[in-house]
């Protein structure tokens, strides 16, 4: 469960900055709920019309006069990128300038297999096929031992990156990097590709016109897949980008943008981030990025198509890759529930496909609402990605695990791992000591919440206003928005079952609502029950009718109590973890009989999910732990089916009569109440 954060923006900022700007009075409210109650403020993120000079980046001049003097002395140039998208993006990018400009150029981007970045292997086989002169892109700022090696082999080197710089940088002839400390250009959050297109730029004069038009479809797409910030000149360079994607020329594209579905639809930072996107991730991730670049660098329209067609293929099994591991993982947990109790969740496989498992974690954590690590076991060592939220540091914790690993690294929100498989249990128990020593309560995951709907703002034109805010990304979330007491009429399944389809009713308008991914049986929403929704707004046109539909992304039944239930489950874990809580605790989540058999009415003549029972415990003023407990208690007696992975309880015909005494979780529970019964 999340902490739903809601807003509710005061009107007389939303009206203050409706009066001094062209933005509508929807758009008002979304931006005084993020906190941006001036003008000033929004034109900051909202109002960037171009690039600053890239020359203003640090070693960008000498980067551009040593690759054009590299090209004059047709010395044999490698442009050395990654493997995701926003490598394959920047490789591609320089490569096809250089290129142009007549260079004796070539690329290369490691396998997956090589690990991120420069290695030795690259850098020997480079040196024995004569480049004289490598050139990196999203990627290098961290790799100072194979620079050395770079030095002592007699090539030259120069590093474009955009992550964060350590103590020591690598010796190079020029670093572009807008993270270093000494650089002075105004804007620093540009992702891999965008600091290729300034360099492009600058080998040209700085100019930035040209490199939009020929880069800025590129640009954008990488900009988007990276997770930047969609802030400042990175919403001018995707906002451009979208549009010179629209009229790209580029088979590759075209190819990629057919087999996503797209061909027909308005491109958008949605549709990059989850339709073509994905695919070009699909090649580095499953197969080779080889392809992705290949794809790119197409020139007929047969053979973009032919690859085109091979990624979509290559996504669809990484997608069944993703779902296999998400099914051992769903395995794992019926079979040990109490893993979902650690302040951490780890697990681990055989053979799980290293490419997917950050996706893995990803889904995991936002399922479970916990920091989350997934680690695949092959041939004696463990891979691992981790990803978390709020205060949870997941560098630090890799860091206070440090002498159990073969190599690490990450931020506060990902990372990743390897260690020796003997080392796992280990490693296990020591995540879970960091966890407990620095972080006595765990951050809750929260939502954002723009603002409570009312039917002034859930009109076409007010939607339609939306998109003044757009591009959406990272640090520009699409707004979400609360719809409260909401009525539903109809619900059904709807694309083979994949998507639930709803009529709802809200302050007496009806509304066409889709929740996508989640059959019916999944949402545990009911017609006829009145819940509390979170949702997207947005326009939809069918047969020349112009209308409103809501994309909902969470829903609750009425009458819950977030904090009170949150509280309930921090401390429900802690009693299942064995730690010891406050004396007074354990009377207040100990159920009494009558209150056990009022949960074991309301389980009755069908499945139920766990939150659908939280109004029935708060109407008769019982703490939400007794509701966990008696969940627990009727499982062990056989009275119900409780699924830990979909928290929904079903309850099973009597077989025989059944004594509450039995119940081996309600006699330790009393006993640390002090309640004989």
């Amino acid at each position: 469960m999340k902490r739903w954060n809601i807003h509710r923006p005061d009107p007389a900022n939303v009206a203050e900055l409706k009066s001094v700007s062209d933005l509508s009075e929807l758009c008002c409210r979304v931006l005084v709920s993020q906190g941006y109650i001036h003008v000033q403020q929004a034109a900051a993120i909202l109002s960037c019309q171009e690039l600053s000079d890239p020359f203003l980046i640090c070693d960008m001049q000498k980067a551009a006069d040593l690759l054009n003097q590299a090209i004059e002395d047709q010395k044999k140039i490698c442009v050395y990128g990654d493997y995701d998208c926003d490598g394959v993006m920047s490789t591609v990018i320089l490569y096809s300038f250089l290129l142009e400009m007549g260079a004796d150029v070539s690329w290369r981007i490691p396998e997956r297999s090589e690990g991120y970045g420069l290695n030795e292997t690259a850098v020997r086989e480079m040196h024995e096929a004569g480049i004289e002169l490598i050139v990196t892109v999203d990627n290098g700022i961290s790799a100072i031992p194979e620079a050395k090696l770079i030095q002592n082999l007699g090539m030259e080197l120069i590093i474009t990156d955009h992550h964060q710089p350590g103590e020591e940088l690598p010796e190079a002839l020029a670093i572009v990097d807008a993270h270093r400390m000494d650089n002075v250009s105004p804007f620093r959050l540009y992702c891999g590709a965008g600091i290729a297109l300034l360099l492009v730029a600058a080998m040209n004069d700085g100019d930035l016109q040209m490199a939009m038009e020929q880069f800025g479809d590129l640009a954008a797409i990488a900009t988007i897949a990276d997770v930047v910030s969609l802030t400042g000149e990175n919403r001018f360079l995707v906002s451009r980008g979208l549009e010179y994607l629209e009229n790209t020329e580029r088979v590759g594209l075209l190819a990629l943008r057919q087999v996503s579905g797209l061909t027909e639809k308005p491109l958008d930072a949605g549709s990059i981030a989850f339709g073509i996107a994905p695919r070009i991730n699909a090649a580095g991730r499953m197969a080779s990025p080889r392809l992705a670049v290949e794809l790119l660098l197409a020139e007929d329209s047969e053979s973009a198509k032919n690859l085109a067609e091979n990624l979509n293929q290559i996504n669809m099994q990484r997608k069944e890759k993703e779902a296999e591991i998400v099914r051992a993982i769903e395995q794992q947990i019926r079979e040990q529930p109490e893993i979902l109790h650690e302040r951490v969740l780890l697990f681990v496989g055989e053979e799980w496909h290293a490419g997917v498992i950050g996706i893995v974690a990803s889904k995991m954590q936002e399922r479970y609402n916990k920091p989350c690590f997934v680690m695949c076991v092959k041939d004696g060592y463990g891979h691992c990605s981790a990803r978390s939220f709020g205060a949870f540091h997941v560098f630090h914790a890799l860091e206070a695990c440090a002498d159990l690993l073969e190599k690490f690294g990450g931020h506060p929100s990902a990372g990743g791992l390897s260690l020796k498989e003997e080392n796992i249990p280990a490693f296990r128990e020591a995540l879970q000591a960091y966890a407990a020593k620095n972080y006595a309560e765990m951050p809750f995951m929260e939502v954002q919440v723009a603002c409570p709907l009312e039917p002034a703002i859930m009109t076409v034109d007010a939607v339609s206003s939306l998109q003044q805010l757009a591009p959406f990304g990272a640090d520009n979330p699409e707004p979400v928005f609360l719809a409260e007491h909401v009525l539903v009429q109809d619900i059904h399944a709807t694309t083979n079952g994949v998507h639930t389809r709803m009529t709802v009713r809200i302050q007496n308008q009806n509304y066409r609502a889709m929740f996508f991914g989640r059959m019916p049986e999944q949402t545990g929403i009911v017609a006829g029950h009145f819940y509390h929704m979170l949702v997207r707004m947005k326009i939809n046109e069918y047969q020349g009718r112009v209308s409103v539909n809501l994309h909902v992304q969470e829903a609750r039944p009425v009458g819950l109590q977030q904090m009170k239930i949150l509280n309930a489950m921090q401390i429900y874990d802690k009693y299942c973890r064995n730690e010891m809580l406050p004396g007074e605790y354990y009377p207040a989540m100990c159920p009494t009989r009558q209150e056990l058999s009022i949960i074991y009415q309301a389980l009755a003549g069908k499945d139920v999910k766990r939150e659908e029972l939280a109004p029935v415990v708060m109407r008769e003023n019982m703490n939400y732990c007794k509701l966990l407990f008696a969940l627990d208690i009727f499982s062990e007696l056989g009275l119900i089916d409780y699924d830990p992975v979909t928290d929904i309880a079903k309850r099973l015909p009597a077989v025989q009569k059944v004594s509450l005494e039995d119940s081996n979780i309600l006699r330790k529970i009393r006993e640390h109440a002090g309640i004989s019964e």
